[in-house]
């Protein structure tokens, strides 16, 4: 009675396979595919949840609440900086810049409109024992003072402890601020910077910078996103090589110069909204084959000093069409019916001087700007549009090889003391800027790894005269 009880246990306890023959691959058995199926998904989980992404530490969680943070080198052999005398207190901030051996921070909270916050590194031993400040707090191993009581419960209220460390960007900027001196910011800290100009920065609306300081110049290395970090690509990034700038200086006639290998560059920002693309159509003519237009074209942006006359300064933008011709003819027209239906008078009078040349005058006769062909019956033909008077002199602009931007390239040159004696300058930009005789910089495409997109690598320098 047993015996086919017996046999019955042992069938299911090992269940006979049939032989295969030797030599000849076969089909995995179903419960053995079942298991190699389950081990492919649940791997990847186990090894997250076995070796998840560490905790962000203090400085990482201070960069996810910030809109710019700028980090120094301990120089306890300069004077006590202001902000640590506020902070600190006279007495307990000259101690303690005296004691300094680390890097240091201040930041400004996301919305940007309190005082800055000192940061600065604590002894494990020491830190616990002393006493905070009054409006103190430790993150980690930093000691963070706010301004007054009201910054300080934000902040304790904006911090996340279980945050995970970043990756891409803020992985990339952590080093450069825990080094050296530098700064990060992000699409708040930007605006506060450089004002209006904002959306013309799009593409760097988040990112960091290395700083040194070489003789009389000040130069950085680093990298922006389009995007917020926290939500932009992953993985590690590429550093391209990127010698100094050696692009001469601007001439006393130019204040600014901005060159691109597309418009798309500098206005993406604006042109992808509705409340500036409808007055363009509208109110000038420029509808969405004119954008299409205006995206693709390489470009060269000027600005420049006007002495005498209606203008501070008269900017020009000089295009080129290549292949574009026609549509470009298609826009000027346009644009020509939108100014006289304003009031405006265009000149010259003839028509075959105005197929070269057009300007725009008040009733009064002052010009206030107009284009120009450039070897427009050649094969690379340019066009330069200009605001103010007619410029007085004009050439075509590199486009090809090393004396030009490549794909994605911007080439930035600035004078900005000259800038800020017109009063031109964004305010908030620090005064270092503002007496700053020369500015380069370039802005080259990047990605990672991954072959992610929307990075860009960014160089420069600035020369102040002593």
């Amino acid at each position: 009675m047993n015996r086919p009880i017996h046999r019955l246990r042992r069938s299911l306890m090992a269940p006979a396979l049939p032989r295969l023959p030797r030599g000849l691959p076969g089909p995995l058995p179903l419960p053995l595919t079942t298991v190699t199926l389950l081990l492919l998904l649940l791997l990847p989980s186990l090894t997250l949840w076995r070796w998840p992404r560490p905790r962000a530490q203090g400085l990482e969680q201070l960069m996810a609440v910030s809109s710019l943070l700028q980090s120094f080198p301990a120089s306890p052999e300069r004077a006590v900086p202001a902000l640590w005398r506020d902070r600190l207190g006279e007495a307990a901030g000259r101690r303690l810049w005296r004691e300094q051996r680390r890097t240091w921070w201040q930041f400004w909270g996301p919305h940007t409109d309190g005082g800055a916050y000192l940061v600065v590194q604590e002894n494990a031993a020491a830190g616990a024992q002393r006493p905070l400040p009054a409006q103190g707090l430790r993150v980690g191993n930093l000691l963070v003072v706010a301004p007054d009581p009201l910054s300080r419960r934000l902040l304790q209220d904006q911090l996340r402890p279980d945050q995970r460390a970043g990756r891409g960007l803020f992985s990339t900027c952590l080093p450069r601020l825990e080094s050296g001196q530098g700064v990060f910011w992000n699409a708040s800290g930007l605006g506060a910077l450089v004002g209006p100009l904002a959306p013309l920065l799009e593409a760097y609306q988040e990112g960091c910078f290395s700083l040194s300081l070489e003789g009389s110049e000040v130069r950085w290395q680093g990298e922006a996103s389009d995007r917020p970090a926290s939500t932009g690509p992953a993985g590690r990034l590429r550093i391209p090589d990127l010698p100094p700038t050696s692009r001469p200086p601007l001439p006393a006639d130019l204040l600014l110069e901005l060159q691109g290998s597309s418009l798309e560059q500098l206005f993406r920002g604006l042109l992808t909204r509705q409340l500036i693309r409808d007055p363009l159509a509208a109110r000038y003519g420029i509808d969405t084959k004119g954008l299409a237009l205006l995206r693709r074209s390489p470009f060269r942006l000027r600005l420049q000093p006007q002495p005498s006359g209606a203008f501070q300064a008269s900017l020009e933008l000089q295009v080129a069409v290549g292949a574009d011709r026609q549509g470009w003819r298609q826009l000027l027209q346009g644009l020509a019916r939108a100014l006289q239906a304003q009031g405006l008078e265009a000149g010259p009078a003839t028509a075959a001087s105005q197929a070269v040349a057009a300007t725009w005058s008040r009733q009064d006769g002052v010009v206030l700007g107009g284009w120009r062909w450039i070897g427009e019956g050649g094969p690379a033909p340019q066009l330069l549009l200009f605001l103010g008077p007619v410029p007085g002199r004009w050439q075509a602009m590199t486009t090809r090889g090393a004396s030009a931007p490549a794909s994605g390239e911007l080439w930035l040159r600035v004078r900005p003391r000259g800038l800020d004696q017109l009063g031109l300058l964004p305010e908030p930009l620090p005064e270092l800027v503002r007496r700053a005789d020369q500015l380069w910089m370039e802005a080259v495409p990047g990605t990672t790894a991954t072959g992610a997109d929307g990075l860009s690598w960014l160089k420069g320098r600035l020369q102040v005269s002593r």
